[in-house]
């Protein structure tokens, strides 16, 4: 093929830095929406205090999460990638601003539809996470090490920048009229900007970078199939199905379970500690912790601490590129984790 995947090495250089920063947005991306959801449980708590927000909206958001992650690692060799993350982005946006035309529509009263509804959203964010971040993790796993490590950098900050954007709001408007909604509704403002500008930055920006275009064409030689509507929206043609039908052993691929069975320890190891970590939080100690002096600020200062440390824990892991097939095992720990979560209530009126 006559693109930059035959030259030099020097296009491979050239957008690199702004590569990183664009994939450590976009790593933001794909947890912001939940990360705000999860961290103005105080105020859902508020609205809701009857419902367990801090249990269901998790439950309701981790089954549709793992369900369509085994799906599309199912059938992960033959889905269009661009189109998978642009459709996560796009329903986190849409979730983000479902947010707060609900909150709008029902006046901020609370009441049993309006926890379906936040429900339902709850939902919509776990399909849009299926999407997204097994489809970014196998995208950048094709590239440089440094695109990966920026994305799963910005998962782990963006639990820190929405704790430290809501503990801001909260305290901006705490001492004002209805102050508890208003800086609620400015916090999810913020998030559905933030997630507005993952897609245009998707859509637009990033297939643009010298870069990607080089290591996707890359790509698309050694027989990735995902790639396909990526090259079309940068304008690079491919001949792969041409080479493929001259030497079809040149593109064998590992199958799935192939990929699990190499990598069972890392697969345990996720599942593990989200088994360990979900169990207890945040439903457990937000919800049952006697009195203290935080009051009303103990949920978010839990949650804050929570997120930096998870931010430290994750800024330097050692580089891998599984995607699908570790996202499917973090989102089973997850699930599982949640489910736990319930067994803490046996013993206290359940």
């Amino acid at each position: 093929m006559s693109n930059a995947a035959e030259g030099a090495g020097a296009p491979q250089l050239k957008g690199k830095y702004f590569g990183m920063f664009v994939c450590f947005v976009l790593g933001n991306g794909c947890l912001f929406s939940w990360n705000s959801m999860l961290t103005i449980e105080d105020y859902y708590v508020y609205l809701f205090p009857k419902n367990h927000p801090t249990r269901v909206l998790t439950l309701a958001y981790q089954p549709f999460a793992l369900g369509v992650t085994v799906l599309l690692t199912y059938h992960e060799a033959r889905i269009n990638t661009r189109l998978r993350n642009l459709t996560g982005y796009t329903l986190f946006f849409l979730g983000s601003l479902a947010i707060i035309i609900l909150d709008v529509a029902t006046k901020g009263r609370g009441g049993v539809g309006a926890f379906v509804g936040v429900c339902v959203i709850s939902a919509a964010f776990g399909i849009a996470d299926a999407h997204v971040q097994g489809g970014m993790v196998g995208d950048l796993s094709l590239m440089c090490p440094e695109f990966i490590q920026s994305y799963l950098a910005g998962l782990a900050a963006s639990g820190a920048i929405t704790s430290a954007l809501r503990l801001v709001t909260k305290a901006a408007f705490e001492s004002s009229r209805d102050g508890f909604r208003k800086g609620a509704m400015l916090f999810f403002s913020i998030s559905c900007f933030f997630e507005l500008l993952c897609v245009l930055l998707y859509t637009f920006v990033f297939p643009t970078l010298p870069i990607v275009k080089y290591y996707r064409a890359k790509a698309a030689t050694e027989g990735s199939k995902t790639v396909a509507g990526d090259l079309a929206a940068a304008g690079i043609p491919t001949e792969h199905d041409e080479q493929a039908e001259e030497d079809p052993k040149r593109y064998e691929r590992l199958s799935t379970k192939q990929l699990l069975l190499q990598n069972m320890d890392y697969a345990l190891d996720i599942f593990l500690i989200y088994v360990l970590t979900l169990s207890i939080f945040p439903g457990f100690l937000s919800e049952d912790t006697g009195s203290h002096s935080l009051g009303a600020w103990y949920a978010l200062v839990l949650i804050a601490m929570y997120n930096v440390w998870d931010l430290i824990g994750r800024y330097g892991p050692e580089q891998n590129a599984l995607g699908n097939v570790l996202v499917v095992f973090l989102l089973i720990g997850l699930f599982t984790g949640v489910v736990l979560d319930w067994l803490w209530l046996i013993g206290k009126g359940w």
